[in-house]
């Protein structure tokens, strides 16, 4: 059966967008997000501040001594101002409190949009371990003739084997959105074996935040992947869950793998496809403490689950695979998960600079708290040195085991 993979959203716009900032934002989300929209979301207002905590007289003092012996030209004043500020912060001791400079903050929402420069294919190793593409409906590899299920065998006539980093491939598939570029691969069809050599030229791709199909191996396997927490997340994945559900799946792989988290609400809304009743997730702030409870009409709450999850599973993420823990919904494969409890505020700032503020921790149905923890897999599996998708594999297992008990 042809591989279901699909996106309620359109993938390309007709804009220019590179790439930008990369190393950057890899560093500012190395340990997950997890963001309130602070835009009429503040819950408490801003209070009054006093004499102390608005006056910074040594900071003058030092200023008119710098300006009067300072023996080189100092940095501008812009600059001074952010050392200033990012020093105030660092006092807090919290290091998902900080500042971010203008062109970090708007790349950091083109990350959150995701949206960046390339030919628009998901990559996943398979068991074998071998590279497959899975491209975006309308993008550009999709308009050359990729299907879902092809092995990338070559890239611009490198080839490609099994020690290739799965990273290092992503990147060679994307670009700068220019007049020329773009990349030449060959692949293997899924359904013919026959080969392919395609030049596919770069285009801006919208990055759906939600992909899924029926599993090739056994058609009564459905698998979705939630890539990060956005906007549109819960309703991309209602459309998968409708769509695994017209399939006539028997259960569902849930993969959190290297999803860093997002927004809160919409981290919750995930949550609460799979779980009937019960609270969700319990939030503590300064004003106190209050718990978020399923609601009906989930989607996915009858289906045996098992869920994927690594080390670079983090904040939401880590939020919708402990309550599916606590509620033994499936078993949870994989590696001790990041481990980040707390929720950020981002606030932006009149220069187009932002200030993320932490605000909130939360802690799961049965009261775990996640910072500096993670959590414990049911199943612990060490990741294959060649890259071949063993947790996936231990998970499809593990399922098909369940159905025939079920059938018994």
């Amino acid at each position: 059966m042809q591989n279901v993979f699909r996106n309620l959203n359109e993938y390309k716009r007709p804009v220019f967008l590179g790439i930008v900032m990369g190393v950057v934002l890899a560093a500012v989300f190395a340990g997950g997000f997890f963001f309130r929209d602070a835009v009429g979301m503040a819950s408490r207002p801003v209070m009054a501040q006093t004499e102390d905590a608005t006056s910074y007289p040594l900071l003058d003092e030092v200023q008119i001594l710098l300006d009067s012996h300072y023996l080189r030209t100092q940095p501008s004043v812009k600059e001074r101002e952010y050392a200033a500020i990012r020093g105030m912060l660092s006092a807090l001791g919290d290091r998902y409190t900080f500042f971010i400079d203008p062109p970090v903050a708007q790349s950091e929402s083109d990350v959150l949009a995701g949206t960046y420069g390339g030919i628009g294919v998901l990559i996943q190793r398979n068991e074998a371990g071998e590279l497959v593409l899975f491209p975006f409906p309308d993008g550009p590899a999709a308009e050359a003739g990729i299907q879902d299920g092809d092995v990338l065998l070559q890239v611009h006539a490198l080839e490609l084997d099994p020690t290739t980093p799965q990273d290092q491939v992503d990147q060679m598939l994307r670009g700068e959105v220019k007049e020329g570029s773009g990349v030449e691969i060959t692949v293997r069809h899924a359904m013919s074996d026959e080969t392919l050599t395609v030049f596919i030229p770069f285009d801006v791709i919208n990055v759906p935040s939600v992909i899924w199909r029926v599993l090739a191996e056994d058609e009564r396997l459905g698998y979705v992947q939630v890539l990060r927490f956005t906007s549109r997340t819960p309703e991309e994945l209602r459309n998968a869950l409708t769509d695994l559900r017209e399939s006539n799946i028997d259960a569902l792989l849930v993969d959190l793998r290297n999803n860093s988290g997002g927004l809160l609400q919409e981290s919750i809304n995930v949550a609460d496809e799979f779980i009937a009743e019960g609270v969700l997730v319990s939030e503590r702030d300064a004003d106190g403490e209050r718990s978020f409870y399923a609601t009906e009409g989930g989607l996915a709450t009858d289906w045996p689950l098992a869920i994927l999850v690594n080390q670079g599973t983090a904040s939401g993420a880590e939020l919708v695979a402990g309550a599916l823990q606590d509620y033994e919904r499936g078993q949870v494969f994989g590696q001790k998960t990041y481990g980040k409890g707390t929720i950020q505020q981002i606030f932006p700032l009149s220069d187009g600079s932002s200030l993320h503020v932490t605000s909130a921790e939360w802690f799961t149905p049965d009261g775990r708290a996640l910072s500096d923890n993670g959590l414990e897999p049911d199943i612990a599996m060490i990741p294959d040195a060649t890259g071949r998708d063993v947790e996936l594999g231990e998970a499809v297992r593990q399922l098909q085991q369940l159905l025939v008990a079920q059938e018994d």
